[in-house]
């Protein structure tokens, strides 16, 4: 993997990069249309494709925001044509990492020391870098760590970036531009919370204190001493990640079992802490071939807001959208209707959102779902892909949806999308050990 000797960081810097890249998918698309006069059967793949090779390179090099935009649509599947999720895909874990002389500079800004006066020993290569930083195995006393160091300039240019990023976020989201500014708004709220460490640190702790009664899951210890604003250190645990995992053809039992562990985590965040690992794509879950599974990324939490989570949730039961007047009065609470609509455009998008609350809620109506039947993944990815062309979404007068929806709606994709490729059978229903005692409060 080859590395990277520097990080644009001025305003400046980076807006050149925004620039190179929207020069080079112009010239794309004219060697395309060039191309399509003399053969006019020719297919947008290979412009897609050279156009995700392209502002993946630039996203890599700025490294941050812009590529933590890249790394969450390419999680939304039914958002970007499959180039563009195949190649954004790899900012998971494995874009360019920093140079030794970065790192070591990093650890000087921090504590003054570098890593060879703070461990026994430490690795200068990157075991692994995705957006916000990347993660090197390192020894102390015995025990083998991970530890992650936060690119130079993230934090600090992560407002800046989200700007210049949202004329292309327009054009790839295909969402107007009401929706685009919500959608900005709420990532860089999550996106300077990432970039805290700090704040990293004490909800790895508290969360991982509090799922630690959920079968089959097994946590990193970290280590605030060896931790700041910039750095995380962290027990190194083992594991497969999910493509890795899947290709020792793990046996049924063994898929379910994680896919149990990864259905009950996510349901004891959401339900008893109201706080949620809202960054579920597969560089932050490790497997093991007796059917465990480790969580190694608390960066990205979504708190829940109580009036939020009593509307949303509700939807969630049959009886609800049963009872007209009360789907009503949520569907204009959460936004999903509002006062701009006409009396038909009312009536239109009531009868649009019931139809997907049922469609995503399905897993929720049995004791158990299968989640290898593939089916059911693609109808949820066909569905969005045809809101992508409606004319009365794309048109809107409004944003549609509460803001609060869009981590939630996210950590749910993201969720159902691993469980498919598990293609696991799980118990949806409430487990005995799950109760209310290790109720937190939100970590501010």
């Amino acid at each position: 993997m080859n590395e990277q000797n520097s990080i644009p960081t001025s305003k400046v810097a980076r807006a050149t990069q925004f620039v190179k890249a929207g020069v080079k998918v112009g010239g794309n698309y004219i060697k395309h249309y060039s191309k399509k006069i003399i053969d006019p059967s020719l297919s947008k793949e290979e412009l897609h494709a050279a156009n995700a090779a392209d502002v993946y390179e630039t996203l890599s090099e700025l490294k941050g925001s812009a590529l933590k935009v890249a790394q969450m649509m390419s999680m939304d599947k039914n958002l970007l044509p499959r180039a563009y999720t195949d190649k954004f895909a790899m900012s998971q874990y494995s874009a360019p990492p920093l140079s030794a002389p970065l790192v070591v500079k990093s650890f000087r800004g921090s504590f003054g020391k570098s890593p060879s006066e703070l461990y026994d020993s430490f690795n200068v290569n990157a075991s692994n870098a995705a957006s916000i930083g990347q993660v090197h195995q390192a020894t102390k006393n015995g025990k083998k760590l991970a530890v992650k160091i936060q690119y130079p300039g993230v934090a600090d240019s992560i407002s800046s970036d989200l700007r210049m990023a949202r004329p292309m976020a327009v054009q790839l989201l295909k969402l107007n531009d009401l929706e685009i500014d919500r959608y900005f708004k709420e990532v860089e709220e999550r996106l300077l919370e990432e970039a805290d460490y700090e704040l990293e640190l004490r909800r790895s702790v508290e969360i991982t204190q509090a799922c630690s009664d959920i079968p089959h899951l097994f946590f990193p210890k970290y280590y605030p001493e060896l931790s700041s604003k910039r750095i995380l250190t962290m027990d190194w645990i083992d594991g497969l990640h999910l493509k890795e995992f899947l290709e020792t053809n793990p046996s049924q039992e063994v898929r379910n079992q994680i896919g149990q562990a990864l259905w009950d985590f996510y349901s004891f965040q959401i339900h008893e802490l109201r706080q949620v690992h809202a960054d579920p794509h597969p560089g932050n879950f490790l497997m093991t071939q007796d059917g465990r599974l480790g969580i190694i990324d608390f960066g990205c939490i979504k708190v829940i807001p109580d009036d939020f989570y009593d509307n949303y949730f509700k939807l969630i039961n049959d009886d609800t959208l049963r009872d007209e007047a009360e789907t009503w009065r949520i569907f204009r609470h959460l936004e999903f209707i509002v006062k701009e609509d006409s009396s038909a455009e009312q009536q239109f998008f009531y009868e649009l959102f019931v139809k997907m609350i049922r469609m995503l809620g399905r897993p929720f109506h049995a004791h158990t779902f299968d989640f290898s039947d593939q089916s059911y993944v693609d109808e949820v990815y066909a569905f969005f892909e045809e809101l992508t062309k409606i004319d009365a979404l794309k048109n809107s007068k409004a944003a549609r949806g509460s803001q609060h929806g869009l981590y939630i709606n996210r950590t749910y994709f993201g969720l159902y999308t691993l469980l498919s490729d598990l293609r696991a059978n799980i118990t949806t229903t409430k487990p005995e050990w799950l109760t209310p005692k290790r109720l937190l409060e939100p970590i501010q």
